[in-house]
């Protein structure tokens, strides 16, 4: 048994996510069809995240477990795999590691970043969220240094058919706000996540941005009591403004 560790880049506008699906177009099909090509065999993958359809990833890591003698060197590997690739998906490093490395489990946090545009992008209207109200950045900065600590996220998930009785407790390590030219970037570190957890937190500091919400509306919110009168599913940000920018291991 070798294993790999895998660094990689997608743009996931054409995929249904991350993880494999029956009859969908998935990044880690993609990579598997090309594994089996390389390698000759089925291999055991998994990543250190899980992107929903239409999310983005500047450092996705996994792991690939490979059964077979593997008779190249990771860089020969590494070009074969991404000769049979699509364009939009890229290994940008390949090296062995130990045995027993596990992509996710071995993950100490993952940092997010969530790219909002304040004007229309003929370039880059896959990667951001295109909100067309005037937003306050030093309110949203605000309410995002709010999100740092132990809190309960109940109000910003959503319920994951596999994880039926996943605590909604997260504890995030560290956000931000960070504004340049025509783009204000959200970016949130902590050691896991809820299912779009982050796309909403994302929507709810759009609204504090706007003026719909204060301060005390997202103190509330992370108490796990969901205010009816916030919405906070339906204001979930689209897919394409997010990106899993890093793992730290």
């Amino acid at each position: 048994m070798t294993t790999f560790k895998a660094l990689l880049e997608y743009d996931g506008t054409r995929y249904s996510g991350w993880q494999d699906q029956k009859n969908a177009r998935t990044v880690m099909g993609e990579i598997r069809k090309a594994a089996k090509a390389v390698f000759g065999a089925d291999i055991d993958m998994q990543g250190a995240g899980r992107t929903d359809a239409g999310v983005h990833a500047l450092g996705q890591v996994m792991h690939m477990k490979v059964s077979a003698p593997v008779r190249h060197k990771p860089d020969v590997l590494l070009k074969r795999l991404n000769d049979l690739m699509p364009a939009d998906i890229v290994i940008l490093d390949l090296e062995t590691a130990p045995r027993n490395f596990h992509a996710r489990h071995d993950a100490k946090s993952r940092v997010y970043v969530y790219q909002i545009s304040t004007r229309k992008q003929a370039f880059m209207k896959k990667y951001v969220w295109w909100v067309k109200e005037p937003l306050d950045a030093a309110a949203m900065s605000r309410a995002a240094s709010m999100f740092v600590g132990r809190h309960d996220f109940a109000c910003f998930r959503a319920q994951d058919p596999s994880k039926p009785h996943e605590s909604t407790i997260v504890v995030v390590e560290n956000t931000g706000i960070e504004t340049e030219e025509d783009i204000i970037a959200f970016r949130i570190e902590a050691s896991h996540f809820l299912w779009r957890m982050v796309r909403r937190i994302a929507g709810v500091l759009v609204q504090a941005g706007r003026g719909e919400i204060s301060e005390k509306d997202v103190a509330g919110l992370l108490t796990g009591k969901c205010d009816p009168r916030l919405d906070v599913a339906a204001w979930t940000a689209p897919a394409s403004g997010l990106f899993l920018e890093h793992v730290r291991y």
